[in-house]
């Protein structure tokens, strides 16, 4: 169970995970060492799971985000663990979902241009053979940045 000191932690580390235990402790009102045991304790029962930086997409080349739905032809199991291994293998798909409704998983990608998309959903997903249809959406522009998780 979180207590509200607990949960402002996560709240601090989740805006910046590179605070040393004594800024931690002073956002906190608590001594580097209190700071840092709490830390590892939320670590150590899987509060946090990682640590990671925020690299600006632009910078590195990836002009073209994406959501991608995907359909399956068939829901057999030996089709789904190979879909789930394919989505995992390409590292311009940044997260996926699997879902209720129309469309089995959502995709979010990164690619460097349209032709990548392109290559991507006609070279990679469609081929698979348990993928019936795809649906694309490009993003025009992200209103909210992605947040950190309310605690």
């Amino acid at each position: 169970m979180l207590d509200e000191t607990d949960s402002r932690l996560l709240t601090e580390l989740q805006k910046d995970a590179t605070l040393t235990a004594e800024a931690l402790g002073a956002r906190l009102n608590l001594s580097a060492s209190q700071a840092g045991r709490r830390r590892q304790r939320l670590e150590a029962e899987g509060y946090i799971t990682g640590y990671a930086a925020r690299v600006n997409p632009a910078r590195i080349g990836l002009t073209v985000q994406a959501f991608v739905q995907v359909q399956m032809a068939s829901h057999a199991p030996e089709g789904a663990r190979s879909f789930a291994s394919l989505v995992v293998a390409r590292p311009e798909i940044i997260s996926a979902w699997t879902l209720t409704g129309e469309a089995d998983y959502l995709l979010r990608v990164w690619c460097r241009d349209l032709a990548g998309l392109n290559s991507l959903i006609h070279q990679v997903l469609l081929p698979h053979p348990a993928v019936a249809r795809v649906q694309s959406q490009i993003v025009m522009d992200q209103l909210k940045a992605d947040a950190a998780l309310p605690v």
